[in-house]
Parts: structure tokens; C-alpha cells; sequence
């Protein structure tokens, strides 16, 4: 693979890459690191990659690897807002329903943490990232079949959470999500 072609190819993963990255690191600075370990990692197999059958997947089973090689290296830096960085200003908006966004965006996220992190990893890959089973399967090193059963749980246990949180308010459903 030449330079031109790995533009071409491997950076357009950025973004992908960064998000991934940043959900498990939960530190701007870790994921960008984790970006460039990863296109560090792939030019240095650039000759071999067209072996690969699926490079984004290949690229992101790398990157979640090296993030959680990275985690059980020192404890991750768990910053209080880490949904920084989405925009819920949208032209036209009152100021209550911006607010009463980021308050959905900040329970949703909280809810997000209470699940187990191979949950967590799935919901991320195919809700917010859409991958498809066979990939998050490759990516996760597992079947299909535990992959429809995690992201079933890990949907179901958001929903009940959320519910239960509109129903009965963030006060009283505080011991539940954080």
C-alpha cells in the first residue's frame, strides 16, 4: 500500500477510531494517542494489508485492544463530562429544550456507564458507530449469536433505566444510575 493509497484508505477511520477510543479512555488526549498508535501500527503492516478482508474492523479490533492494554496500564481519568463535545444547540431551539437535551444526553450517558463494558463496547460499535454483527463480532472476537444476546441485554437494561428515570425522576433513581 502505498502513501497515497493509506490517505486513501486507513485515515478516513479517524473519526471512527477517535470515538471508539474515547468511550473506553474517557480522555480526549488517550484517544488521539490511540488514534496515531493505531495508523503507527497499520503503516508499519501497510504491505500486508490487503490481506486483510475487512481493514476498518482489523483497525478497530487494534485500537480496542490498545485502548485496554492502555486501561490496565494505570487507572483510566474518568472526566465528569465526557459527552463534551455534542452539540445540542440546534438554530431554532428554546433554551429549555437545550437544556432539557443535555439532561437527556447526561442520563443516557450515566445509564451508558452502568452497563457491563462488554455491553457497553457493543452498544457503542452498533448503535453509534453502525457496524454490522459480523463486524462487531470480529472486532469483539466473538460469535454472532453473543452478540444479538449482549446488545438485546445491554438495550433493554437503557430502556427500563431511562423509564424509570422519566417515570420517577433522577433524584430517586440516583443509587440506580450514578
Amino acid at each position: 500500500m502505498t502513501a497515497k493509497e493509506f490517505k486513501k484508505v486507513v485515515i478516513p477511520m479517524g473519526k471512527k477510531l477517535y470515538n471508539f477510543a474515547r468511550l473506553l479512555l474517557r480522555d480526549e488526549d488517550e484517544a488521539d494517542d490511540a488514534v496515531q498508535e493505531v495508523f503507527i501500527k497499520l503503516w508499519k503492516l501497510r504491505k500486508k494489508l490487503s490481506e486483510y478482508r475487512n481493514l476498518e474492523a482489523f483497525a478497530m479490533t487494534i485500537n480496542k485492544n490498545w485502548c485496554l492494554d492502555r486501561l490496565k496500564a494505570k487507572r483510566p481519568i474518568y472526566i465528569e463530562n465526557y459527552e463534551k463535545g455534542y452539540d445540542c444547540q440546534h438554530t431554532g431551539s428554546t433554551p429549555d429544550k437545550i437544556l432539557e437535551t443535555q439532561d437527556k444526553l447526561e442520563r443516557f450517558y450515566k445509564i451508558m456507564d452502568v452497563l457491563p463494558g462488554q455491553q457497553k463496547l457493543i452498544v457503542q460499535l452498533r448503535d453509534v458507530e453502525g457496524y454490522e454483527y459480523e463486524e462487531i463480532a470480529e472486532i469483539m472476537n466473538m460469535n454472532i449469536n453473543a452478540i444479538r444476546v449482549n446488545l438485546s441485554r445491554a438495550r433493554n437494561k437503557v430502556k427500563e433505566l431511562l423509564v424509570k428515570t422519566d417515570k420517577y425522576g433522577y433524584q430517586e433513581n440516583r443509587n440506580i444510575i450514578g
